[in-house]
């Protein structure tokens, strides 16, 4: 069912909003002066703890020792725990002399702390002859991106860089798969498991499936009752006749009010367990029902040279859409292995963008192009795989909005509902390009992720023949 975009109720107008969102920005670009203020504060305070050990004998104690102690001085100061401060001069330092073009575009407000971190994050694997490099890159990178998006294209972009493939690190990676127990509080633990990313993601995808499913399947909780003015207002769950449950009180027997999290736990122990979920409504004999049939889905994008030029993967290698780059060898052994019709995209070999979508097999082909196309929620900032995400007419198709490529995308269920229910508006461009406009009247502008060109150009090393003179 398909529904117009209401006008919910809005409190304020939208100059209001708009005054509001100028003030949130303008104090943003303050804050982030100021962060880089004390990050180069932080970061001289490390070097006068170095410079102090200068000319000292080398020991690893007593530039620990120095180092805390200038920790301590501010820590004092500002009623802070020392070994945070001396974590913060760390960050500091690596910031200052890795970070340049980073530091001073925070500093700007071009950029926010969690992009920082993105950057900082995804330069660490790269060799230190080459940060300096991967900086500049990123920064140039960040702009108008999500930190999300931001991490996945950094990703690639430090691939770039690496002097060994990353199937050759993945071999080397594998070697540290394991699974621990990390012990908590009130009787809980942390059941961890470093795995393949490719593994990992797909048993994140199918506890994903099968709590969506099991949440689907269960009754309905009735709204909560709205509090007459000056009434006391309940807190809580609300379950199917209508009461509300307490935060941290039992349901009624029969009733169901686990989160997605909760869920999503409980299945994984059952697999683990018993090999099955045990609470699958949809079970109607011994076997395991709908949920134990729901399998792990994955989208990886895998470049054709990728496949054939293992000596080139770094350049252009095949990522797992939602995690980033993995080795051609994984994607080899994916595309081996799946029972799944693979779908070949024909991109611009310039531009990267998706002309042409088909496959050995007859599939849905808008599908399939958008898939090809957007990879992920639509949204501007998510990141969300486009295979778990729904396929959305942009112009509403019970208000007359054809069923086509140039009027399609991807967006996650969030922000699919946050697009029928809310004011914010969205229009489609050439070339799957959406542009969405907020309540208060801001556009953004949402591209679809381009693939490598399939030609590159690269400069002629030797300087081209002087023309000599015509004899006469």
């Amino acid at each position: 069912m398909h529904f117009a975009n209401p006008e919910p109720p809005f409190r304020g107008g939208d100059d209001d909003l708009a005054s509001v969102l100028s003030e949130v920005l303008v104090a943003d670009a303050e804050l982030a002066a100021a962060e880089a203020r004390r990050v180069r504060a932080l970061a001289r305070a490390g070097h006068l703890a170095f410079s102090a050990m200068a000319g000292q004998r080398a020991s690893s104690k007593a530039a620990e020792m120095a180092l805390r102690e200038v920790a301590s001085e501010i820590a004092a100061a500002e009623h802070l725990s020392d070994r945070s401060v001396q974590a913060q001069i760390g960050r500091a330092v690596e910031l200052v002399d890795d970070y340049p073009a980073t530091l001073a575009a925070w500093e700007a407000g071009a950029i926010s702390r969690a992009h920082v971190g993105a950057i900082v994050d995804a330069g660490r694997p790269v060799p230190a002859e080459k940060r300096g490099e991967f900086d500049v890159l990123a920064v140039a990178t960040a702009e108008g991106l999500s930190p999300g998006r931001l991490r996945t294209r950094l990703a690639s972009l430090a691939e770039r860089l690496q002097p060994t493939t990353i199937s050759e690190r993945h071999r080397a990676g594998r070697a540290t798969r394991n699974v621990r127990v990390v012990p908590g509080e009130n009787g809980m633990s942390d059941l961890i498991a470093t795995l393949p990313a490719v593994l990992a993601q797909g048993i994140y995808d199918r506890l994903t499936q099968q709590s969506r499913a099991l949440i689907d399947s269960r009754t309905p909780a009735a709204p909560v009752p709205t509090p007459r003015e000056g009434a006391r207002q309940e807190t809580g769950t609300a379950v199917g006749d209508g009461a509300v449950v307490p935060p941290g009180g039992e349901a009624p027997d029969g009733v169901d009010v686990r989160t997605v999290d909760q869920v999503r736990a409980d299945i994984l122990a059952d697999l683990l367990l018993t090999a099955a979920p045990e609470a699958d409504p949809t079970r109607r004999d011994d076997g395991p029902g709908t949920l134990g049939a729901i399998r792990a889905r994955v989208q990886v994008v895998v470049p054709a040279l990728t496949m054939l030029q293992t000596q080139g993967e770094n350049l252009d290698p095949a990522t797992l859409v939602g995690h980033g780059p993995i080795g051609a060898e994984t994607a080899r052994a994916i595309a081996d292995s799946t029972s799944v019709p693979w779908d070949r995209v024909i991109t611009h070999p310039v531009t990267g963008a998706v002309l042409h979508v088909d496959t050995y097999q007859r599939t849905a082909a808008i599908d399939r192009h958008l898939r090809a196309r957007d990879r992920h929620c639509r949204w501007p900032g998510c990141t969300a795989p486009a295979v778990r995400c729904e396929v959305d007419h942009t112009h509403d198709a019970a208000l007359g909005g054809p069923t086509a490529v140039g009027n399609l995308s991807h967006l996650c269920q969030r922000h699919h509902t946050q697009k029928q229910f809310t004011r914010w508006r969205v229009r489609q461009l050439t070339g799957g390009v959406l542009e969405w406009t907020s309540p208060t009247g801001r556009v953004y502008v949402d591209e679809p992720l381009p693939y490598s060109p399939a030609v590159r150009f690269v400069a002629d090393p030797s300087p081209p023949p002087r023309a000599e003179s015509a004899p006469f």
